[in-house]
């Protein structure tokens, strides 16, 4: 499946918000495969609000959807590691942890 293209503008609308970035960023430490619903716990959000927002990373490459029995495993693409790493680099620029 080819990655959607993905335009400057799309990325600086997912991560000026901080827990699209929190949730790739979590996805990266599980070794890039998580459950939504560990997911919404970790950074402190609702379920359905962490779907829409892997829905979007889907969109845009940077995670998959795996069926695993009845749930559904979230896979980060070389893509969205990239990205991650990129965005802990900022945090680090800050001086902050992605963790606060």
């Amino acid at each position: 499946m080819g990655r959607k293209k993905v335009g400057k503008e799309n990325l600086e609308k997912m991560f000026l918000h901080e827990k699209p970035a929190k949730l790739l960023i979590k996805i990266k430490e599980g070794n890039g495969n998580k459950y939504a619903s560990i997911l919404s716990k970790e950074v402190d959000c609702t379920y359905s609000h962490c779907i829409r927002i892997l829905q979007e990373m889907e969109n845009l490459g940077l995670v998959t959807f795996k069926k695993g029995g009845r749930t559904k495993i979230i896979t980060m693409t070389k893509f969205g590691e990239d990205v991650a790493f990129a965005l802990e680099n900022v945090f680090r620029l800050f001086g902050r942890s992605s963790d606060k």
